[in-house]
């Protein structure tokens, strides 16, 4: 890593395109634990996709307890966190909300403090480090940013694990949706081709997982900014 991270807390003052700053619930099942005390668990489809022309983000909009009860359709679990860089929401409702002020207060401070954007490789590795030490709790997003080397898709696990690849997913229907990437996934893709590929992985997902439905939030992350954008349907990507 070539980048000095300091963690001191902050207030974060955005520069980037806008987006809803204030996050949204993500998708979440709870059941009971060993001693009867609530215990969270992923309930969603996640799916990170990096090309040569930016990074695409798919997620479903659904929550929902235990699996069983669909408590909201309409959840928005991918934010900003960067001017160029986008997280999904995964894990505890507490801990996931957190976990996204945390880290754009620190990616904020730091590029203030140096007069110099933060590499996507750094705010990468800053997620791991809050996943492993904060008090964050099950904690599995996909980061998925643009800088000057590129495009890059990470996935950040619960003990602060960090791994780059083409493409990834997490959630409870990420076995599905891996197999509607595999074999058609290609870094040339379009930004629209990429978007119409995760949309097909949630979708596949959505079919069998009861995580994971009610439509489509994509996050599209070039160099000029973060866009996002939601459907009620996947098909209407297609």
């Amino acid at each position: 890593m070539t980048d000095d991270i300091e963690m001191t807390d902050t207030h974060h003052t955005h520069t980037g395109t806008q987006s809803p700053y204030e996050p949204e619930l993500a998708s979440f099942e709870y059941e009971r634990g060993a001693e009867d005390s609530a215990v969270a668990k992923t309930g969603t489809t996640t799916v990170g996709i990096s090309t040569d022309d930016g990074v695409v983000i798919g997620t479903d909009r659904r929550a929902s307890l235990g699996g069983r009860f669909v408590s909201n359709k309409n959840v928005v679990k991918v934010e900003q966190v960067h001017p160029t860089a986008a997280l999904t929401l995964v894990g505890s409702v507490g801990g996931a909300q957190s976990f996204i002020r945390t880290l754009r207060s620190e990616a904020s401070l730091y590029e203030t403090r140096r007069d110099q954007p933060m590499s996507i490789h750094a705010l990468a590795t800053l997620a791991g480090n809050f996943a492993r030490g904060g008090p964050f709790i099950a904690i599995n997003p996909i980061l998925g940013g643009v800088d000057e080397e590129g495009s890059h898709v990470y996935s950040i696990d619960p003990a602060g694990g960090v791994m780059e690849d083409d493409y990834t997913v997490t959630g409870s229907g990420m076995q599905l949706a891996h197999g509607a990437l595999e074999g058609e996934y290609d870094p040339t893709l379009s930004l629209e081709a990429a978007a119409s590929l995760a949309a097909r992985a949630v979708q596949a997902a959505s079919e069998r997982d009861t995580g994971s439905g009610n439509g489509l939030v994509v996050a599209t992350v070039t160099e000029d900014g973060v866009d996002v954008d939601e459907y009620d349907d996947a098909a209407e990507l297609l």
